[in-house]
Order: structure tokens, then sequence, then C-alpha cells
């Protein structure tokens, strides 16, 4: 897949960080801060270029991912949170995100190719160590500034791309064959031990949006 891109810079003292955008900021997708867990709504588009730049962030190691979907809810007016993808070893502070977001450059367009990652398939175990109570390979969460930032490694993208995919392949589909029971959702969270600091984040099938 092309993912279109806006890539920025900005130095925080001595170091130089790059923060990735997409081009064209997912424009039905909504991330919220629930009591429970986290939630994020997307329809097929969004769920898509979503998917994407999570792969993205696999192959990024020295980059922040920042994507901005919606600030509001178009239904309840509640508030959004936009997203940002790290890796741990940028060690970057999320306390900082405010200061290093208000220095960004303009930016330069770019076009990304990377293969689309694939929906889920439950019989497929890339790194079946995941599943150890042992695992300390997990995402780390921290909400600052209205963003919500997954801190993990390579690996764990890589093998969590699906979350939006699945969406962007099969919800669609899902909601025409089943009018009655058009829920369609995908998790990550403790159940499958991809979260180690934070809470489960709950990805919703939303085809129905009003217009901007």
């Amino acid at each position: 897949m092309k993912l279109p891109l806006t890539i920025h810079r900005a130095r925080l003292g001595p170091t130089e960080f790059k923060v990735i955008r997409p081009a064209r900021p997912p424009a039905r997708a909504l991330l919220s801060d629930g009591d429970w867990f986290l939630e994020a709504q997307v329809d097929q588009e969004a769920a898509q270029l979503i998917a994407g730049l999570w792969a993205l962030a696999a192959t990024s190691p020295r980059s922040l991912v920042h994507i901005p979907p919606r600030r509001t809810d178009p239904g309840t007016g509640a508030p959004g949170l936009d997203l940002v993808l790290l890796h741990h070893s940028l060690q970057f502070a999320p306390s900082r995100w405010k200061e290093l977001r208000a220095r960004l450059d303009p930016g330069r367009t770019q076009t990304a190719k990377l293969p689309g990652p694939a929906p889920h398939d439950p019989s497929a175990a890339p790194r079946p160590q995941r599943g150890h109570q042992e695992n300390r390979d997990r995402f780390h969460q921290h909400v600052r500034a209205g963003t919500l930032f997954m801190t993990g490694s390579a690996g764990l993208f890589a093998d969590t791309a699906w979350l939006f995919a699945d969406i962007a392949h099969r919800a669609p589909g899902h909601v025409l064959a089943h009018p009655d029971r058009s829920h369609y959702c995908t998790r990550l969270g403790h159940y499958d031990r991809t979260v180690g600091a934070g809470r489960e984040l709950h990805v919703v099938y939303r085809d129905q949006w009003p217009a901007p």
C-alpha cells in the first residue's frame, strides 16, 4: 500500500526528533478515553490508514508516528484523543510532547510504500511467547496533552497491525451480512498479554458518521 505522509522535525535540546503524520488525517475516526478502556471508532478508510501507519511504526524505530483523528465525538461532544506510536528505544518522555509538537517544522511530503497489514488469523502465532505470563514485550500507555502514547517494540507493532486491518477487511462485509448483529470490533489488552502498563484498546467499526 502507498501512504502519503508529512515528515516533521524538531529539536529538544541536543536531540532531533522526527514526527511522521498522515498527509490527510482520518476524517472518520475517533479515539476516546473511557473509564475502563480506550475506544477507537473508525470507518473502513480510517481503519485501513491507521493499519498502515501502525505497520509503518514497526519499521520506524527513530520516529514518532502521530495520528490526529477527530477531536470531539460528533454524537456526544465528548473530547477525543490523538494517537502517537513510538518505540521504547527512542526513550522519548510523553510529558515533553506538547513542547515537541509546538516546535515542529512545516514538514515535507513523502510517500511510503509497504505491504498492507493482513487481517487477524487466529491460527497464526508468529511469536508464541506473547501468550506466556513472563512475556515482557508489551505496550506501555500514557495519556499526555490530549494524546494517547502507545510505546512498544518493532515486533510488537508488527504483530498487532492486524488490529485495524481486520476492521478494514472484514467489518463492512459483516455489517451487510448481519444487519441485526452489526457490531464488529477487535481488542488489544491484558487478555492477549500485549499491554503491560495501561488499559484495553477496543476498536469498533462505525459506518455512519454525520457530515463534517
